[in-house]
């Protein structure tokens, strides 16, 4: 039997209860993706033409890049092209080893800092903010890198394909690069932009200056910019 003191305190105590049941969940925290442009299907120039301009380019303007084309380059490298999921670069047995990420410089529309790139909602997550063009320079130290408006970094998590592959996987996942790769290069020269494979660079230090975890391993740096 309750006392007749206490019979204040649970009705207080079940009014309490009943407006925190009545009141609106608490919002989640805003997500930190940016949805990219939709990437062009069409463009001005042809693959023919794009396979006579492609070159390597180490010599950049100061000026600056659209998201627009950066979402582009990053869709060549990686993006989806197929309802099922697959993507513009060939994987074997679609595994999909790599990921592609964005350090930001000089990008319109975009804050410097550093962006991991989704693929199937075509988008980017800030992982790291601010300038960090001159962390890459460290890494490869080539003094032209530091010219660029913005890189592409493609890493490597080797274990994906070697689950259903075994020790092939030490052949596959470098032939994904180079294609990968390749498809920013042509893409590049399409938009009148320049970039260069850079495969000289310590490790560690990219790997640091990219967070990554100790399974995936940079693969190759892809500065990118307008050709001078």
């Amino acid at each position: 039997m309750f006392h007749l003191t206490t019979v204040p305190a649970i009705a207080a105590n079940a009014a309490c209860v009943l407006l925190l049941a009545t009141q609106a969940p608490a919002q989640q925290a805003p997500s930190t993706a940016i949805r990219l442009p939709e990437p062009r299907r069409q463009g001005a120039m042809s693959l023919e033409a794009a396979l006579w301009a492609r070159h390597s380019v180490r010599a950049f303007t100061r000026d600056s890049v659209s998201l627009a084309d950066v979402g582009q380059l990053l869709w060549a490298a990686q993006g989806v092209n197929r309802p099922d999921g697959h993507r513009t670069a060939p994987s074997a047995g679609a595994t999909y080893a790599l990921e592609v990420y964005l350090v930001a410089e000089r990008v319109r529309e975009l804050p410097a800092g550093l962006y991991r790139y989704r693929p199937a909602n075509h988008e980017i997550e800030r992982t790291a903010a601010g300038a960090r063009l001159p962390d890459l320079l460290g890494a490869a130290r080539q003094a032209w890198i530091g010219d660029a408006a913005a890189a592409l970094v493609i890493t490597a998590v080797f274990e994906r394909t070697a689950r259903r592959y075994g020790e092939r996987a030490q052949r596959y996942v470098p032939i994904e690069v180079g294609l990968a790769a390749e498809n920013v290069y042509l893409q590049a020269a399409a938009l009148g932009l320049g970039t260069t494979f850079v495969g000289s660079y310590t490790d560690t230090t990219l790997a640091r200056v990219l967070g990554l975890p100790p399974e995936e391993q940079p693969m190759a740096l892809l500065p990118i910019g307008r050709p001078r």
